[in-house]
Order: C-alpha cells, then structure tokens, then sequence
C-alpha cells in the first residue's frame, strides 16, 4: 500500500494542561473521527479527534480559519503542528 503524504491541518497554539485541550488554529478541513498525528518539540503521537469545540459548543467538523478547542490523549505543546493521517 502507498502511504500519501499526511496533510497539515492545524497548529497548536495553547495546550491546558490539567485538562487536556489544546487550542488550534485550524489550516484545513478537520473532523470528529479523522485520525490526526501530533508532531514538535519531542513530542510524537497520533490519535483519532474524538472532541472539538468553539465557544464551548461541541462542533463535528472545523474549517480552515476557525479557532476550536481539542481534547488530546497526551501532552502537547504551543506550536506543534497537527497533520491529517491518510492511507
């Protein structure tokens, strides 16, 4: 199988640490249930988006542009960058 090349969707900006929400600035089209990798400053990991809010409203899909919050299996931290895992 050829691996596509994972396409950046956002940015990280803030990560709340005791609640495990990084703020990201959204590059392209991300959705509840894609599978994102987490990647910078020495930290490496991919996870399915499982929570994404704006404004404290949950939201299925965020746009290139928007702000939102997203619920992180582990720490990150301000300026790693989030990619869109394709097969």
């Amino acid at each position: 199988m050829i691996k596509l090349a994972d396409q950046k969707v956002g940015k990280i900006i803030h990560f709340y640490d005791k609640i495990g929400v990084a703020v990201v600035e959204v590059s392209d089209t991300l959705a509840v249930g894609d599978t994102v990798k987490i990647s910078g400053h020495g930290n490496e990991f991919t996870q399915s988006v499982s929570s994404m809010q704006v404004e404290h409203e949950q939201i299925e899909e965020a746009k290139k542009g928007q702000t939102v919050g997203m619920k992180l299996d582990q720490a990150a931290s301000e300026g790693d960058e989030i990619y869109k895992v394709t097969s």
